[in-house]
């Protein structure tokens, strides 16, 4: 039997929220995307701020098609595991920031996941902007908290709200690289207190987790420079400022966790050799066990060869003495081993 058809889903299933924005304020009352914008248009001012979670094709073509966006960011925008970048088609922006989340951990010598990553893409136009929100975004709640906590950027209208929710990642990016910190700070103790056994597979894994993220955030740096450069005529000198912050911002997170991948390479050579000097030690260790047994191995071999001309199988006290010369041996060897510090 061929596979039944897949049910549309309705578009208003991939909207989390959907406002009308006036002199930097949301206003009351419920819209739909096409209401919404037409409310704008009849008014001639205000914008919508139309937020998405992870829309089919067939949503996001619907929305496309109301809001006049072009088909290759619709494309785009569905697809997700983007990198950051900006894209311009006429008057409309594309705009590509990759979150990050930090996992909470008792100890990173016993963590498997610490990064987390997903991507917000915002589709700038005249009138909108469209949020879109893939596998582990920032969380709309508190984008809506701090956008409404900034009238004056939000006032500048859909660039506005888009500085806003860029600032907001970035700042999670330096939030993170500073819990990173205190990781990695613990890896290289455990590496360098004597006397300890470290697992190496730990230094690995949070190299690949601080790898992850500095494929997630190091692409931004050329993005914003782009859209402040190129994109004057959309961005206001006063909002290009704030984006500078931004990117001072994404740089000094970046430089961090660049030295964080730095230092774990450093540790990783360490542990190789501290882990190689443990075996060698290991090994001259069993080659003295070895060594303490083999003499009074030797003598015992030599006594258990049954020839019949062995004078000291006729004493009466040739066993104990065998026995004790074999004690004795023993605890002399483990003297010397013990002094040259083999043991």
């Amino acid at each position: 039997m061929s596979p039944k058809p897949k049910l549309p889903v309705p578009v208003e299933a991939a909207i989390e929220r959907c406002a009308v924005y006036s002199d930097g304020a949301a206003e009351r009352g419920q819209y739909t995307y096409t209401s919404a914008l037409k409310e704008v248009r009849e008014r001639g001012e205000g914008f919508v701020w139309l937020a998405l979670r992870e829309p089919d094709e067939r949503q996001m073509l619907a929305i496309a098609n109301a809001y006049d966006v072009h088909e290759l960011i619709a494309e785009d925008a569905v697809t997700a595991h983007q990198r950051p970048k900006v894209e311009r088609y006429d008057d409309q922006l594309f705009f590509v920031v990759r979150s990050v989340r930090y996992r909470e951990h008792e100890s990173v010598t016993n963590a498997k996941e610490i990064i987390q990553t997903g991507e917000v893409q915002m589709i700038l136009g005249p009138d909108f902007i469209i949020t879109i929100t893939h596998s582990g975004g920032t969380n709309l709640a508190q984008i809506r908290r701090l956008v409404d906590a900034e009238p004056e950027q939000v006032a500048m209208g859909p660039t506005g709200i888009s500085w806003v929710v860029a600032d907001i990642l970035v700042d999670q990016y330096l939030a993170i690289a500073q819990q990173l910190s205190t990781d990695v700070d613990e890896l290289e103790t455990e590496v360098f207190t004597p006397d300890t056994r470290f697992d190496i597979e730990q230094i690995y894994m949070l190299k690949r987790e601080i790898l992850e993220m500095r494929h997630a955030i190091d692409p931004l740096a050329t993005a914003l420079r782009s859209l402040i450069a190129n994109h004057k005529d959309i961005l206001s000198k006063e909002l290009r400022s704030y984006y500078r912050d931004v990117l001072d911002h994404e740089l000094i997170a970046a430089d961090q966790i660049a030295s964080y991948d730095e230092r774990l390479s450093s540790l990783i050579d360490a542990g190789v050799a501290m882990i190689s000097l443990q075996q060698n030690n290991d090994m001259r260790k069993i080659s003295a066990l070895v060594g303490m047994a083999a003499l009074p191995t030797m003598i015992a071999g030599i006594y258990g060869m049954n020839f019949e001309n062995m004078p000291e199988l006729q004493s009466p006290y040739g066993y104990y003495i065998c026995l004790a010369v074999m004690v004795l041996s023993v605890v002399l060897m483990w003297w010397f081993m013990k002094k040259n510090r083999w043991l």
